[in-house]
Protein backbone atom coordinates (compact mmCIF):
# COMPACT_ATOMS: atom_id res chain seq x y z
CA UNK A 1 0.00 0.00 0.00
CA UNK A 2 1.13 3.47 -0.87
CA UNK A 3 0.04 6.80 0.60
CA UNK A 4 -2.89 8.32 -1.29
CA UNK A 5 -1.00 11.06 -3.24
CA UNK A 6 1.81 8.69 -4.25
CA UNK A 7 -0.65 5.93 -5.15
CA UNK A 8 -2.61 8.30 -7.36
CA UNK A 9 0.56 9.50 -9.09
CA UNK A 10 1.71 5.92 -9.72
CA UNK A 11 -1.71 4.97 -11.09
CA UNK A 12 -1.66 7.99 -13.43
CA UNK A 13 1.77 7.02 -14.76
CA UNK A 14 0.58 3.44 -15.19
CA UNK A 15 -2.54 4.62 -16.99
CA UNK A 16 -0.42 6.75 -19.34
CA UNK A 17 1.81 3.77 -20.14
CA UNK A 18 -1.25 1.61 -20.84
CA UNK A 19 -2.74 4.49 -22.86
CA UNK A 20 0.41 4.76 -24.95
CA UNK A 21 0.28 1.02 -25.61
CA UNK A 22 -3.41 1.30 -26.59
CA UNK A 23 -2.60 4.16 -28.99
CA UNK A 24 0.26 2.13 -30.46
CA UNK A 25 -2.11 -0.80 -30.99
CA UNK A 26 -4.66 1.49 -32.64
CA UNK A 27 -7.39 0.79 -30.07
CA UNK A 28 -7.89 4.44 -29.04
CA UNK A 29 -6.81 7.79 -30.40
CA UNK A 30 -4.17 10.15 -29.04
CA UNK A 31 -6.65 12.91 -28.12
CA UNK A 32 -8.46 10.47 -25.82
CA UNK A 33 -5.25 9.80 -23.86
CA UNK A 34 -4.61 13.55 -23.57
CA UNK A 35 -8.14 14.24 -22.29
CA UNK A 36 -7.96 11.43 -19.74
CA UNK A 37 -4.52 12.59 -18.54
CA UNK A 38 -5.72 16.19 -18.15
CA UNK A 39 -8.79 15.01 -16.26
CA UNK A 40 -6.64 12.98 -13.87
CA UNK A 41 -4.25 15.90 -13.30
CA UNK A 42 -7.16 18.28 -12.67
CA UNK A 43 -8.52 15.95 -10.01
CA UNK A 44 -5.59 17.02 -7.81
CA UNK A 45 -6.78 20.64 -7.96
CA UNK A 46 -10.16 19.96 -6.31
CA UNK A 47 -9.82 20.29 -2.52
CA UNK A 48 -11.03 17.53 -0.25
CA UNK A 49 -14.35 18.53 1.28
CA UNK A 50 -14.77 15.48 3.48
CA UNK A 51 -12.75 16.89 6.38
CA UNK A 52 -15.47 19.28 7.55
CA UNK A 53 -18.00 16.45 7.76
CA UNK A 54 -15.53 14.27 9.66
CA UNK A 55 -14.79 17.04 12.16
CA UNK A 56 -18.49 17.73 12.69
CA UNK A 57 -19.17 14.02 13.19
CA UNK A 58 -16.31 13.78 15.73
CA UNK A 59 -17.68 16.76 17.67
CA UNK A 60 -21.17 15.22 17.71
CA UNK A 61 -19.79 11.85 18.89
CA UNK A 62 -17.85 13.55 21.70
CA UNK A 63 -20.93 15.54 22.74
CA UNK A 64 -23.05 12.37 22.63
CA UNK A 65 -20.52 10.51 24.76
CA UNK A 66 -20.36 13.31 27.32
CA UNK A 67 -24.03 14.35 27.48
CA UNK A 68 -26.04 11.70 25.61
CA UNK A 69 -29.04 12.78 23.57
CA UNK A 70 -28.85 16.28 25.05
CA UNK A 71 -25.32 16.60 23.67
CA UNK A 72 -26.46 15.61 20.17
CA UNK A 73 -29.32 18.12 20.37
CA UNK A 74 -26.93 20.81 21.59
CA UNK A 75 -24.44 20.05 18.81
CA UNK A 76 -27.09 20.09 16.08
CA UNK A 77 -28.57 23.30 17.46
CA UNK A 78 -25.12 24.91 17.42
CA UNK A 79 -24.61 23.75 13.84
CA UNK A 80 -27.93 25.22 12.71
CA UNK A 81 -27.24 28.49 14.53
CA UNK A 82 -23.91 28.71 12.74
CA UNK A 83 -25.52 27.99 9.35
CA UNK A 84 -28.23 30.59 10.03
CA UNK A 85 -25.58 33.22 10.80
CA UNK A 86 -23.71 32.69 7.51
CA UNK A 87 -24.23 34.98 4.54
CA UNK A 88 -23.28 34.33 0.92
CA UNK A 89 -22.97 37.43 -1.27
CA UNK A 90 -25.10 39.34 1.23
CA UNK A 91 -27.91 36.76 1.20
CA UNK A 92 -28.63 34.59 4.26
CA UNK A 93 -27.30 31.07 3.72
CA UNK A 94 -30.54 29.35 4.78
CA UNK A 95 -32.79 31.79 2.95
CA UNK A 96 -35.85 31.72 2.80
CA UNK A 97 -36.10 29.40 5.83
CA UNK A 98 -33.98 31.49 8.20
CA UNK A 99 -35.09 34.25 8.35
CA UNK A 100 -38.47 32.84 7.36
CA UNK A 101 -39.94 34.50 4.29
CA UNK A 102 -43.24 32.86 3.40
CA UNK A 103 -43.46 34.84 0.17
CA UNK A 104 -40.19 33.31 -1.06
CA UNK A 105 -41.13 29.71 -0.15
CA UNK A 106 -42.85 29.30 -3.52
CA UNK A 107 -39.42 28.75 -5.10
CA UNK A 108 -38.05 26.05 -2.75
CA UNK A 109 -39.11 22.43 -2.23
CA UNK A 110 -42.25 22.49 -4.35
CA UNK A 111 -41.78 24.96 -7.16
CA UNK A 112 -44.82 26.76 -8.45
CA UNK A 113 -45.16 27.26 -12.22
CA UNK A 114 -43.08 30.03 -13.77
CA UNK A 115 -46.19 31.96 -14.73
CA UNK A 116 -47.20 32.15 -11.04
CA UNK A 117 -43.93 33.73 -9.86
CA UNK A 118 -44.39 37.46 -10.28
CA UNK A 119 -41.79 38.82 -7.85
CA UNK A 120 -38.15 38.12 -7.08
CA UNK A 121 -37.15 36.74 -3.67
CA UNK A 122 -36.95 39.59 -1.15
CA UNK A 123 -33.76 38.24 0.43
CA UNK A 124 -31.61 38.97 -2.62
CA UNK A 125 -32.17 42.69 -2.12
CA UNK A 126 -32.78 43.54 -5.77
CA UNK A 127 -34.05 47.08 -6.37
CA UNK A 128 -36.88 45.95 -8.69
CA UNK A 129 -39.09 43.31 -7.03
CA UNK A 130 -40.87 42.39 -10.29
CA UNK A 131 -39.31 39.47 -12.20
CA UNK A 132 -40.41 40.50 -15.70
CA UNK A 133 -42.58 43.10 -17.31
CA UNK A 134 -46.21 42.08 -17.57
CA UNK A 135 -46.17 41.67 -21.36
CA UNK A 136 -42.99 39.52 -21.28
CA UNK A 137 -44.16 37.28 -18.45
CA UNK A 138 -45.27 33.71 -19.22
CA UNK A 139 -49.02 33.35 -18.87
CA UNK A 140 -51.29 30.64 -17.53
CA UNK A 141 -51.90 27.93 -20.19
CA UNK A 142 -55.68 28.48 -20.14
CA UNK A 143 -55.17 32.21 -20.86
CA UNK A 144 -53.12 31.35 -23.95
CA UNK A 145 -55.97 29.20 -25.31
CA UNK A 146 -58.42 32.11 -25.10
CA UNK A 147 -56.37 34.42 -27.30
Amino acid sequence: RLPRPIGQAVSIVGALVIGEAAVGAGIIGEPMVIVIALTAICSFVVPSQTDSGSILRLILVLLAGAMGGFGIALGLMGTFIHLASLRSFGTPYLSPFAPLSTQDLKDTFIRVPVWAMFTRPRTIGWHDPERQEFRLRPSHPSEEDKS
